[in-house]
Parts: structure tokens; sequence; C-alpha cells
């Protein structure tokens, strides 16, 4: 139970931060953000590659499955124009939900719950990388002419879509059966996310020591895990 009441908190927790503080300081909110795309590729490698590859008699299959979650992210990043990792692009003057980007990030939401129930640390991965989504996408919602109870449910129905992921895989017998088939696809989307979250997001391509610090921090928590 725990699982699903976390999840659905840290989409909370991001879009009360934005609600109540308000924060400003973009350069803090990219910083999370590396934290989080570095701490998500680091439990992807560690912990969920090794599960769906150990025993594995048709290891070159699951690496297609890998591909075509590689690939499906793009897809979905072509809809929601990135807001899986940051980049957000609303017509402010707008007075209607964009459905295109909501059904995208609907569709990346559930597939990211299905392995949490399986992999341990993958959890705390996924919570460290919806609280600072939950808090750009609350900041652009809030920032567009919709309305503020539209929007607050919007942030409801999303938080709950994780945690619905997390139940089909844990009561569906179909998705049971091919769990290692979709842990695979779920693996290229964080890898996808996780590495465009990484090396998109320095401007100027600069070298940024804090930001390497901040990298080198989220990989080795991940790895004590």
């Amino acid at each position: 139970m725990y699982n699903y009441i976390l999840s659905i908190a840290a989409v909370f927790i991001g879009s009360l931060i934005v609600f109540i503080f308000k924060p400003s300081n973009q350069k803090n909110l990219k910083l999370l953000l590396a934290f989080s795309g570095a701490f998500l590729l680091a439990i992807t490698i560690f912990d969920l590659l090794p599960e769906v590859f150990e025993n594995n008699e048709f290891a070159k299959r699951t690496g297609i499955w890998i591909m075509i979650g590689i690939l499906l992210q793009k897809v979905l990043e072509y809809f929601s124009k990135g807001a899986e990792h940051g980049h957000i692009h609303l017509d402010k003057n707008t007075h209607q939900i964009p459905i295109l980007l909501f059904t995208s990030l609907g569709i990346h939401a559930i597939l990211e719950g299905f392995p949490i129930h399986h992999t341990e640390g993958i959890l705390l991965g996924i919570i460290i990388h919806k609280i600072p989504i939950a808090m750009i996408l609350t900041t652009f919602l809030l920032n567009t002419k919709i309305k503020t109870f539209a929007i607050i449910m919007t942030l409801f129905v999303f938080a709950l879509l994780t945690p619905l992921g997390t139940f089909i895989s844990e009561h569906i017998a179909l998705t049971q059966k091919y769990y290692r088939e979709i842990t695979a696809l779920v693996i290229g989307i964080f890898l996808h996310v996780s590495t465009t979250i990484l090396f998109e997001s320095n401007e100027g391509h600069k070298f940024n020591i804090t930001k390497l610090m901040v990298i080198l921090l989220a990989t080795f928590t991940a790895f004590i895990i």
C-alpha cells in the first residue's frame, strides 16, 4: 500500500511546493532535475537491467524491447514536447488543459508504475523524478489562463496514474506473464528520459562542477540503496 501512497505523494509534494512557495530560482530546479535524472539512470542500471537479463535465455529479444521503449518515449515526447524531462511549452493564453500533453504524460506515468512492486529501489527513483516534474508542470499550468480548479483536478488525476500502473502489474495476469518484456520497455523509457535530462540541461554545453557533483551524489546514493 505504501507504494501507492508514496508515488501519489511525490506529485502532491512537487505541486504544493509551487502553490505555497512559488519558487523562482530556475538554477536550483535544474539541479534538482539533474539529481533526479542521474538517480533514475543509476537505479535503472543497478537494479532494473540486471533483473531483466538475469537467467535470460532471450537476452537479444529483451534488448529489442528496451529499444522499443526508447523509441516509444521519443514518440511520446513529440506530443508532450519534452515535459518528462522538464521542457514544457504551453500557450500562456490557453484556457484548456492540453489533451495531447497529458495523454502522453499519462502513458509514461502508467508504464513507470509497472516495476515498482517488483524491483527494490525503483520506487525512490520514481519519487525523486516526479517531484521536480510536478513542480515544473504546476508552474507552467499556473502561468496559463486555465482555472485553478481544473489545474488541481488535472494534477490529482496525474498523481493517480503511476499507482494505476503498479496496480495493473500486480493484479492483471497478462501483465504478469509479460512482466520481463514490459520492464524492458520501461527501461528504455527511463534510459531515454534520464539521459536527456543529463545531457540537454547544460546551457551552451558548459562544464558545470556543481551539476557534476550533484550527478555523482545521485549515482552514489542510488548505488548504496
